[in-house]
């Protein structure tokens, strides 16, 4: 049962008014702290200049998982000129993301939010959320939940960032 609810959440959601993050189009993005999965801690701040995805996803998250390739390949495609992605995932069990990150080949930062207080601060009601902030830390772009052809509004909206 809690499988069918975890897919309904899923699927569901990103149909919904997600007013929160929704609501952070054009506020500054909240700074926060986490540990990554290589032990370091990241400041969303210390990327200040830079264009910045984060992510929020969870490994019980089916739309999440078909996201994470394309991701990826955006990542490794726009890295060297100013952009920098950040996964942050919200799974309880930490070895689950471990392996998921490991299966997929995921090489940009991934942070660990097990206790849920970034995802509540970005008010994150959809899984994955993908937010877009600019070199001047500024919420642009928010994305819920994931569908193909998604890959293209991520392609154009983060040229656009960079070009600016």
């Amino acid at each position: 049962m809690r499988g069918i609810k975890i897919l309904l959440i899923c699927l569901l959601l990103p149909l919904t008014n997600a007013a929160g993050v929704t609501g952070m189009v054009g506020q500054p993005a909240p700074d926060f702290a986490l540990k990554s999965l290589d032990g370091e801690n990241l400041r969303l701040s210390e990327f200040r200049g830079e264009v910045v995805m984060i992510n929020f996803w969870a490994t019980w998250c089916g739309p999440c998982r078909q996201e994470m390739p394309l991701l990826e390949e955006l990542y490794r495609r726009y890295k060297k000129v100013g952009f920098r992605l950040l996964g942050v995932n919200i799974d309880d069990d930490l070895r689950s993301a471990i392996k998921m990150v490991d299966v997929l080949g995921v090489s940009f930062p991934v942070l660990l939010d097990e206790r849920k207080q970034v995802s509540r601060l970005y008010d994150v009601n959809a899984m994955p959320a993908t937010l877009l902030i600019d070199r001047s830390g500024i919420v642009r772009y928010i994305h819920h939940g994931y569908r193909s052809g998604y890959e293209q509004s991520y392609v154009d909206e983060i040229r656009e960032l960079l070009k600016e």
